[in-house]
């Protein structure tokens, strides 16, 4: 019996199709079979969120996705976020000047939270925002700095990309 499907979607605005394994999580498809190692892999049951993507324009733990269900989705990782892949995007900006990155590893979920959180609400309150980032787990920053970045980013932002 073949356990392999074959799947179209589009990653980071660029339209793929790959076979691969049925019971493949996203997370492990985008790290181990695309080589996106931005998607960080921490606890593997959705408690972290450092797995965190966009998955039609909202926020979902990749490693509780199965990868076939990306079936003609859209899917942003961090990868994709800045605009040319050198220059920071405004969020990320944000991020370093409200010294919100310490060790960096939950991040990328971070910032995926906050995308999807100003993709919904371009003025979120504080108690929005918390709610947004409740599944993003952070050991360093202790949450201020994060949830000042995204007051920040929260003015003027053009995220029009992330839903094509």
């Amino acid at each position: 019996m073949d356990n392999t499907v074959r799947i179209s979607f589009k990653l980071n605005g660029v339209a793929k199709t790959r076979e691969l394994r049925a019971d493949l999580t996203l997370l492990r498809f985008l790290r181990d079979g695309l080589g996106y190692y931005g998607t960080k892999c921490g606890c593997e049951i959705g408690e972290c969120g450092a797995c965190t993507v966009l998955f039609n324009g909202e926020a979902v733990n990749a490693c509780l996705v199965l990868a076939p269900q990306i079936d003609g989705a859209n899917i942003w990782t961090i990868e994709g976020v800045a605009p040319d892949g050198r220059t920071l995007h405004p969020i990320q900006a944000a991020f370093l000047e409200s010294d919100a990155v310490h060790c960096g590893f939950c991040s990328p979920g971070m910032v995926m939270s906050t995308i999807a959180l100003l993709l919904h609400n371009n003025q979120p309150s504080e108690a929005e925002i918390k709610i947004a980032l409740a599944g993003n787990l952070c050991r360093c920053t202790g949450y201020i700095q994060i949830i000042e970045a995204i007051k920040k980013a929260a003015t003027n932002l053009d995220l029009e990309k992330f839903t094509r």
